[in-house]
């Protein structure tokens, strides 16, 4: 079987930056649990935590994610209660943010990504990623395309042209959005999304998130869906098989610590 220790041995500059992430959701966690608010490993990082007991070897980043109404209070809450080594950061907090989820950033480090010059705080992060119950993923990938891409340009991602037609075009797409979300309200959908504007188009039920339970992951216990497997299956399908070298990809150009 393959080692797969030589992508983060001990001592080496991801492993670090993996450690220095666990100690943010460690605070996160703490804060959730005092305030009620139930989180659930996404993406990769739930991958991690069922096949690997942790981060995925290679992996540079670590994702959680609450439902919407949760994250709005969550957010409000970080920035009155966090440490000072730690920030939070969104596109209320920074104009220049390009993406409608929230991170925590370690105040002692750099992480560097495609849009890192552009923001205020540019340190190593997890991310809080909000979801929401959608009537129909067809209509949410439409929907997703135009209201992600303005957001995205309003806020300094693209090019300046883009940005004046994504400023036409962006309140249609709020329109849109607000929309659909009070005909989810009437529908009553189980069905779990991310946020509207995140350009990812797979969903699972309500009832494999909630309620979430404990797992370890690395040295502590998180919050997992109830049915990790099913949600991971709908994600990802086979999330048990390595993929080859070449797809294990890692984000960040360079990183640095201060501390």
């Amino acid at each position: 079987m393959e080692d797969l220790r030589e992508y983060n041995p001990e001592g080496s500059t991801l492993r670090k930056a993996q450690m220095r992430m666990l100690d943010i959701l460690k605070v996160v966690d703490a804060i959730c649990q005092k305030h009620g608010i139930e989180y659930f490993l996404d993406g990769g990082s739930l991958i991690g935590a069922i096949r690997h007991g942790g981060f995925i070897p290679w992996d540079d980043d670590l994702d959680i994610a609450v439902m919407r109404d949760d994250f709005f209070r969550l957010r409000a809450i970080l920035q009155e209660e966090l440490p000072d080594n730690l920030v939070y950061q969104d596109y209320t907090t920074d104009y220049n943010y390009p993406l409608l989820i929230g991170k925590v950033r370690d105040k002692n480090s750099f992480f560097e990504e495609d849009f890192t010059y552009k923001l205020k705080e540019q340190g190593i992060y997890i991310d809080i990623i909000p979801m929401e119950k959608v009537p129909s993923m067809r209509w949410k990938e439409k929907l997703d395309y135009w209201y992600g891409h303005c957001f995205r340009a309003i806020h300094n991602y693209t090019d300046k042209k883009d940005k004046i037609v994504s400023s036409v075009v962006m309140p249609f797409a709020c329109c849109l959005v607000w929309l659909t979300r009070l005909f989810n309200k009437c529908v009553r959908s189980k069905q779990i999304a991310h946020i509207y504007g995140w350009k990812a188009y797979n969903s699972f039920s309500s009832e494999t998130v909630f309620p979430a339970k404990r797992m370890r992951f690395e040295d502590m216990d998180v919050f997992v869906p109830n049915d990790p497997d099913a949600v991971l299956k709908a994600l990802f399908g086979d999330y048990m098989q390595i993929p080859p070298k070449e797809k294990r990809a890692i984000h960040t150009g360079h990183i640095e610590f201060y501390d």
